[in-house]
């Protein structure tokens, strides 16, 4: 029993309890990320990602665990992607680019609404434990909402960027990328872990940030600091 007491009282618990407020944020924006995925394309006529069963708010239908691990650990990451049938579309390289599109703009959106109720509660609710938790929650969405919307849009496949921006490119040259995309996603595995992205996504996100706290007048020390729930507790 003395044992586990000193084990007990030497972890970190408000590390532990970060990290599980940096996972829920995590798993909430590649949920909404592939379900926006999804919405679109049911709603340009494409069934496929219904009949998969992926139009769900459960995390574990979209998760894929090594970009989970991505964005807890680096802030940008991935989830197993919604499988859509582009046959379905009238236009379909029209219809890829706007199912592509609407993954980033959920994560955006996620990191906007979190901003500025962040931002509420900074400015208006009492400090205890609970708004501290929720402050810290808010800014992990902000951040990671930011950051997936960022990593998804840079133009490699399979990300969504280039699902965009190969929407440009003449239909044979399309489908020849998207035939061989698959193999791709291994060298972007390689980029993302020895951090070749690492200092282009940083600049992007801060911007990204920036502009959020703009637009919803929190600041931005407040949105980084209260990343973390012991240098939060620190500052009360």
């Amino acid at each position: 029993m003395g044992s586990i007491m000193k084990f007990a009282q030497g972890m970190d618990w408000w590390g532990l309890i970060t990290l599980l407020i940096s996972a829920v944020a995590a798993l909430l924006c590649i949920t909404l990320h592939e379900l926006s995925h999804g919405l679109m394309a049911y709603k340009l006529g494409d069934p496929t990602a219904k009949n998969a069963g992926r139009l769900t708010l459960n995390p574990i239908k979209h998760l894929d665990f090594i970009g989970l691990v991505m964005m807890v650990v680096a802030k940008v990451g991935w989830a197993r992607p919604v499988p859509v049938d582009m046959r379905y579309f009238k236009n379909p390289k029209r219809g890829m680019a706007l199912t592509a599109l609407a993954g980033p703009a959920a994560n955006f959106l996620t990191a906007l609404a979190a901003a500025g109720i962040a931002s509420l509660i900074w400015r208006f609710a009492p400090v205890n434990q609970g708004t501290l938790l929720a402050l810290c929650l808010l800014s992990n969405l902000a951040l990671l909402g930011v950051g997936m919307g960022l990593f998804n849009l840079i133009p490699i496949s399979p990300l969504d960027g280039s699902k965009i921006f190969f929407s440009f490119l003449p239909d044979k040259t399309y489908y020849t990328i998207l035939r061989y995309e698959r193999y791709v996603m291994g060298v972007l595995i390689l980029l993302v872990f020895f951090g070749v992205l690492d200092k282009p996504l940083s600049f992007l996100i801060l911007h990204g940030l920036e502009a959020l706290c703009t637009v919803t007048g929190i600041p931005l020390n407040v949105l980084l600091v209260c990343q973390d729930v012991s240098v939060i507790l620190s500052l009360f």
